[in-house]
């Protein structure tokens, strides 16, 4: 195992982390644009471009596109995330140079008006489809209740209104400031050839123009609101705590997901024992979310109309337990090993690793091996695990909840 890494003259970044070993190569753009850099007239452009971007180039049509992944094999995607866009695929190692052929093309989209006009109404085909699932909904408004007026409170789709009013000559403009290349990051994992992946990837991207893309990171001033939306086509209800916790940055981030699992996997944590164990609630999780320059806590509850009062009384009791008392070693011991266990099996495969050599190189600019990963994250104390809890205020909560209820 070895890392390699190169820039660009414009500044596109290609970094890589060979296995000789490995049976397949994974490769992907790391675009660092989402719904944290857009403004209002253009929000949900970073999700409409991802859909965009597998819409056809000067060299391929759509249908071109998606027979040329399948001709390959390629297990492929893409997502848009608040802070990044991120277009991936794997292979088998004598594809490597026709799934950068494949990367590097899509990612100067042709951006026809009549593509755009098509692709929008699916867009908004696929906000109304999200607004038919509750936990969505939940997330959504609860990181807008929680960051509001930070961009991280910006929705990722958007509004049917936002996307319906927004131009394609803004969708452009937002391309070019936000896809240039020293605002990309060109990820390879597997058995690959590394010579010859920069020397592909330069190739073909060393021509586009750097844009000097910008970011706001100033820290947010995190909510403790309560919102309360009574929907009665909602069955249950859904309830969302949010509480501030350590960036992406940030050293506390190995005992942030310590405490996450210690308190809210989906089985064997203290919520699932107060509250699932027991059948007061049919979901109780917490998940750490650590970002670019910020981080939360994210809870989420679902449970009966009838019962989703006491849950949430008992969560919120849970919270301010472990902020008073903290881990128990058990407890500590049990989660290092769930997610040692867990990191270990994801990055067997090299599609398994490149979200984790992607963020490490996105966000801090390093490059972390996985045994090194996990022997941070074994090193954590009972200590560091509770100061967490206790500095970040894990019990100072955002709480928005949707359902048939209205009032908890």
């Amino acid at each position: 195992m070895r890392f390699e890494h190169t820039t660009l003259d414009n500044g596109l970044t290609v970094v890589a982390e060979v296995n000789d070993a490995a049976a397949s190569m994974a490769a992907g753009f790391f675009v660092r644009t989402g719904s944290r850099d857009e403004t209002g007239d253009v929000a949900g452009v970073s999700h409409f471009l991802e859909h965009m971007i597998f819409k056809g180039t000067d060299r391929r049509s759509a249908f071109d596109v998606n027979l040329d992944f399948d001709r390959m094999g390629a297990n492929y995607n893409a997502f848009t995330s608040e802070e990044n866009t991120v277009f991936y695929g794997a292979v088998l190692p004598e594809y490597q140079d026709r799934l950068l052929d494949l990367l590097c093309d899509i990612l100067r989209p042709s951006l026809r008006e009549e593509d755009f006009t098509v692709e929008k109404n699916v867009i908004l085909d696929e906000i109304a489809l999200y607004q038919d699932m509750p936990k969505f909904r939940v997330y959504d408004n609860l990181m807008t209740a929680h960051f509001t007026p930070h961009p991280l409170g910006n929705s990722i789709l958007g509004t049917p209104q936002s996307i319906t009013d927004l131009p394609v000559e803004k969708m452009r403009e937002y391309f070019a400031r936000r896809y240039a290349p020293d605002n990309i990051t060109m990820v390879g994992v597997g058995k690959l050839d590394f010579q010859t992946f920069a020397e592909h990837v330069s190739r073909l991207c060393g021509h586009w123009k750097p844009a000097q893309a910008r970011r706001e990171l100033g820290e947010p001033a995190a909510a403790t609101t309560t919102a309360i939306i009574h929907d009665k086509k909602v069955l249950r209800e859904h309830v969302g705590l949010m509480s501030s916790g350590p960036s992406h940055q940030a050293d506390e981030r190995y005992a942030a997901e310590l405490l996450a699992d210690i308190m809210g996997d989906s089985t064997g944590s203290r919520l699932y024992y107060a509250l699932v164990e027991p059948a007061i609630a049919d979901e109780a999780s917490m998940a750490f979310a650590p970002m670019d320059g910020a981080g939360a806590f994210m809870t989420f509850i679902s449970a009966d109309a009838e019962k989703a009062g006491e849950a949430l009384t008992i969560a919120r009791a849970e919270l301010k337990r472990f902020v008073d008392e903290g881990p128990t070693a058990a407890e500590l011991q049990a989660a290092k090993n769930k997610i040692a266990t867990g990191a270990t099996l994801k990055g067997e495969l090299p599609m398994g690793r490149l979200s984790a050599v992607g963020a490490d190189w996105v966000y801090r600019t390093e490059y972390v091996p996985l045994s090194e990963q996990i022997e941070a994250l074994l090193s954590v104390t009972q200590a560091a695990v509770h100061d967490v809890a206790r500095n970040w205020k894990l019990d100072e909560t955002t709480i928005y909840a949707l359902g048939p209820l209205e009032k908890l």
